[in-house]
């Protein structure tokens, strides 16, 4: 499994680096944990680059993982719908572990 650290904010300026790297770990063909635990704000770019992160892992056959997602971003996420297709854990271990 790919890990990948999400900045501090998650919007226009961050989204399209955060995005390529993202593809790139997926192109290796592992699922990828994305690191929230840095991360204070997503704006609706940024939804659109998580989402748009799942429908490609999807289409491997893969999966994303959100890991450490405060509650605000959290928030954000349970009012857009997200919550119903990712699976949340606390810390990258806590996924890790739950992966074997």
């Amino acid at each position: 499994m790919n890990i990948q650290k999400i900045p501090a904010k998650l919007d226009a300026e961050t989204s399209k680096d955060v995005q390529q790297k993202i593809i790139e770990l997926l192109d290796q063909g592992q699922h990828i944990a994305l690191d929230f635990s840095s991360c204070e704000f997503i704006s609706s770019v940024g939804l659109r680059v998580v989402l748009y992160s799942f429908k490609y892992a999807m289409s491997k056959e893969l999966s994303v993982f959100l890991v450490g997602v405060s509650e605000y971003v959290r928030q954000v996420m349970r009012l857009t719908g997200f919550e119903k297709h990712f699976k949340f854990y606390d810390t990258v271990e806590e996924c890790l572990a739950n992966q074997k």
